[in-house]
């Protein structure tokens, strides 16, 4: 009787532990494919992200090369306005040296 016994607490014992073996690993299989979920959602939004970062580089290099050519631009206004500027200085000066001859 009492081996009967023992044999039967022995095969629960077996069917429990065998039992939370198998969930044990079902919720190690789910947790795997969280986090490979969770990777690849990672890896989208770092992706994204980086998308993102070059599209404003390009903008801001397009905006600096549209500021250098309005420099380009403003400086060449400048020279133009010196080169009159010294022209009239010229004739000016040709006038007074006419007046000053007369």
């Amino acid at each position: 009787m009492k081996k009967v016994i023992l044999s039967a607490i022995l095969m629960v014992a077996m069917s429990v532990s065998f039992v939370s073996c198998r969930e044990t690993a079902d919720k190690a299989k789910d947790a795997t494919e969280q986090a490979g979920e969770a990777m690849g959602e990672a890896a989208d939004a770092t992706g994204e992200a980086a998308e993102g970062a070059m599209e404003k580089a390009g903008e801001a290099v397009d905006a600096a090369g549209e500021a250098v050519e309005d420099v380009k631009d403003a400086a060449g206004e400048a020279v133009d306005a010196a080169g009159e500027a010294v022209d009239k200085a010229k004739e000016a000066g040709e006038e007074v040296k006419d007046v000053v001859k007369d």
